[in-house]
């Protein structure tokens, strides 16, 4: 925990509201960071409850950014935690998708590197597909123009990676692609809940999971596997990239490791004390294309840059999340 680095130094954190958002400014408040203006777009969702126990200097909405920033009225950065969009892999409205994700993250990066502001992005994993060509962090421009995302909101994640790479950006910034990010501070997303946070209620109240069948032969019911992490692992590999001074490109953010949906549906009966009790259901037609079957992030790049830590077990993490958060509703900052 680099508690020097940070002191004295003014954040901006879009999306700070978010889950990754507010794990992030909660991760700065245990270092001694608190100079944080936060930026998120609230609108009628309860994640103004993540921002509750967090402590940071402003906060402002969405749509006032760019304007204040180009004004002046901000002020100074030292650091852009540009964590905000619209992370729906189900949103239609690719215009809306294009100016939210790409231009907006094209503008700030745009200031950030104007005004000399450490800028760290949020890429996602979504942007490699069905994995076919790898899920690899590389830099190389012939590597990111074979990536063939799988929906909108992937391909407007990639869009900005290639627009950094042909710029030239993407020496003096840093764009991280998030793994399946679970954790504390996630209620608000809606479908876009991990299954930990779904299923919670499921186990609860019903003492079953529900799992997605499979539809390909070389995947068994309950064999799709995801690279899961932790959000407080999340955050710790972010806050190390930031503070490392020769880290820039892109990097994979995950643990490094697979496991299969089973494995997260018996932590989760673990951490409630309860035997295994899963039933499998149809998937939705329109998702069937799209769905991507294995995730597992090449953290090679992460760790040469120095991150030492393992990530947390699936099992601790879950058994965390679900006794320490989602059993008395609390947020990070709460405990």
């Amino acid at each position: 925990m680099s508690v020097d680095f940070w002191s004295g130094k003014r954040v901006l954190v879009t999306g700070g509201a978010g889950l990754i958002g507010s794990a992030t400014v909660w991760a700065l408040n245990q270092r001694g960071c608190e100079e944080i203006v936060v930026c998120d777009l609230l609108g009628t969702s309860e994640k103004w409850r993540n921002l509750v126990p967090l402590r940071f200097a402003d906060y402002l909405e969405g749509d006032a950014l760019l304007p204040r920033l180009e004004s002046g009225a901000l002020g100074k950065f030292d650091v852009i935690f540009h964590l905000g969009a619209c992370s729906a892999t189900t949103e239609r409205d690719s215009s809306y998708l294009m100016r939210n994700n790409y231009e907006l993250t094209r503008d700030l990066a745009a200031w950030a590197l104007r005004h000399s502001a450490r800028f760290v992005y949020a890429s996602s994993a979504a942007t490699f597909g069905d994995g076919l060509n790898g899920m690899n962090d590389w830099q190389d421009a012939d590597y990111l123009h074979s990536l063939r995302p799988l929906n909108a909101y992937g391909y407007s994640k990639h869009l900005f990676d290639l627009h950094a790479l042909s710029t030239g950006w993407l020496s003096r910034i840093i764009g991280l692609k998030y793994f399946n990010v679970y954790g504390p501070n996630e209620d608000h997303k809606g479908d876009m809940r991990s299954v930990v946070h779904k299923a919670f209620a499921q186990v609860r109240d019903e003492g079953v999971i529900r799992l997605f069948k499979s539809y390909r032969d070389d995947y068994p019911d309950g064999g799709q596997q995801r690279d899961f992490l932790y959000v407080k692992d999340a955050v710790a590999m972010t806050l190390h990239l930031a503070e490392t001074a020769d880290a820039s490109g892109l990097y994979n953010i995950g643990s490094g490791e697979a496991h299969t949906w089973l494995d997260l549906a018996n932590a989760l009966f673990a951490a409630f004390g309860r035997e295994p009790n899963v039933e499998f259901i149809e998937m939705p037609e329109s998702l069937r294309a799209k769905y991507q079957y294995f995730t597992q992030a090449d953290t090679t790049k992460l760790r040469a840059s120095g991150y030492k830590r393992r990530a947390t077990p699936l099992g601790d993490a879950v058994a965390d999340y679900v006794q320490n958060y989602l059993m008395h509703d609390r947020r990070l900052g709460d405990e």
